[in-house]
């Protein structure tokens, strides 16, 4: 019996024995890795940096009382178009003997102001005269014509090749927008004068009719009661701040004086941004920029990018620098001000070029390669030369074309 009992001991370990032996000899013979291949594709690269930002209005203009008083009526509301002149309040007034007097003084001060703005438009009618504002970006655009002239030339004889030749020619283009760029801000600069001293006028006329208020009660240019708070340009009412029966207090030496409301031409926007020091030194000026609005999907909004600040800021740790672009108006999106942006900021680009995955993309010590098929699951290496990259997809310009079938790389290695 005991004999038995030993005999199928034996015949169980024999079992267990080959049934281990199966499976460990399974575990260890491992599924041949089969690669996947891919082609390269004709795509647009588009090399970019982000500035985080919001949409803002070029100029914001805060309506200020001539007066102090109590705001007895309120004859518009935020969201409202407004046209220079249009009455925004009316203010009971509280006159007094030093009322009087902060009159005079604010009569002196506009006066003042009025003549400095029309100073200061006369010069800069004599620099846009003399084209002064834009001479550095014409000649700068002159120069890198002709060089592009030249280097075309050389092109043509076959001395140069036609990637270095692509560099001038992208630098025509560049220094060419910065250049009608400049023209544009020529103009806009010289309209912006020629409002501010538009500007001051009304507010000499406003401050005078103040004055002749609180001695007579009424204006003597008009004949109409100047305790009226009127819009001094053309645009929206962003905010109005105070409500009926909120005390004001008018502008004077000693005090910028209580806001009846804020207006702004919100057909003129701007977005201002702020890009990392990393970034900062690959911008120039005369740049576009695709806006992505937060509160409006699927849309992208061009700009110019028109100032780059000299000093950067430290946040979180961080230096950051402020960037500000025109924004080109559609008249089928209305952009609200305070809206938050992201602006891709194109460094560089190149259309319709072959180009692969950077993962497929082999580069070790000087070498670059890609594995490319020639047979099932064969592969042998192919030198190639790269160009400009997104991060995502590398320009290749010798090696591959779109009919090559090159590996998968899902964990390249040298």
């Amino acid at each position: 019996m005991n004999k038995g009992c030993g005999i199928s001991l034996a015949i169980f370990l024999l079992v267990v024995s080959v049934g281990l032996g199966r499976y460990f000899y399974k575990q260890s013979v491992k599924d041949p890795v089969v690669y996947e291949t891919t082609k390269p594709e004709v795509k647009d690269i588009i090399k970019k940096t982000v500035a985080t930002g919001s949409i803002k209005p070029r100029q914001e203009v805060l309506i200020k009382p001539q007066v102090s008083g109590v705001i007895d009526a309120l004859y518009v509301e935020a969201g409202e178009i407004v046209t220079k002149g249009q009455k925004l309040a009316k203010i009971k007034l509280v006159p007094s003997q030093v009322n009087i007097n902060s009159a005079q003084s604010s009569v002196e001060l506009a006066r003042i102001r009025y003549n400095d703005a029309e100073r200061e438009l006369e010069r800069q009618k004599q620099v846009s005269n003399n084209k002064l504002d834009v001479e550095e970006a014409r000649l700068a655009f002159e120069n890198s014509k002709k060089e592009e002239s030249r280097q075309k030339q050389l092109f043509d004889e076959g001395v140069i090749s036609e990637l270095d030749y692509n560099n001038f020619k992208l630098d025509l283009d560049l220094k060419k927008a910065v250049f009608e760029n400049a023209e544009i801000r020529s103009t806009n600069n010289l309209k912006q004068f020629e409002s501010n001293v538009d500007i001051q006028r009304q507010e000499l006329q406003a401050a005078q009719d103040n004055l002749a208020l609180l001695r007579e009660g009424a204006s003597r240019n008009s004949k109409q009661v100047a305790n009226l708070v009127v819009s001094t340009v053309d645009g929206m009412v962003l905010d109005i701040p105070i409500e009926v029966g909120s005390s004001v207090i008018e502008r004077n030496n000693f005090n910028e004086g209580t806001s009846i409301a804020v207006v702004a031409d919100m057909k003129a926007l701007i977005f201002e941004g702020k890009v990392d020091e990393s970034d900062v030194g690959k911008l120039k000026e005369g740049m576009p920029l695709e806006l992505t609005v937060g509160a409006i999907e699927d849309e992208k909004i061009d700009a110019i990018l028109e100032y780059i600040s000299p000093k950067g800021l430290e946040e979180d740790g961080a230096v950051k620098f402020e960037v500000k672009a025109a924004i080109k108006a559609r008249e089928d999106i209305f952009l609200r001000a305070g809206y938050s942006a992201n602006g891709d900021i194109i460094l560089d680009r190149r259309d319709q070029v072959v180009s692969i995955k950077e993962r497929d993309l082999v580069i070790k010590n000087d070498s670059t390669w890609v594995e490319v098929s020639v047979g099932d699951q064969e592969f042998e290496k192919r030198m190639v030369k790269v160009g400009l990259s997104d991060g995502i997809q590398i320009e290749v310009l010798q090696g591959i074309d779109t009919t090559t079938q090159i590996k998968v790389m899902q964990n390249p290695e040298g």
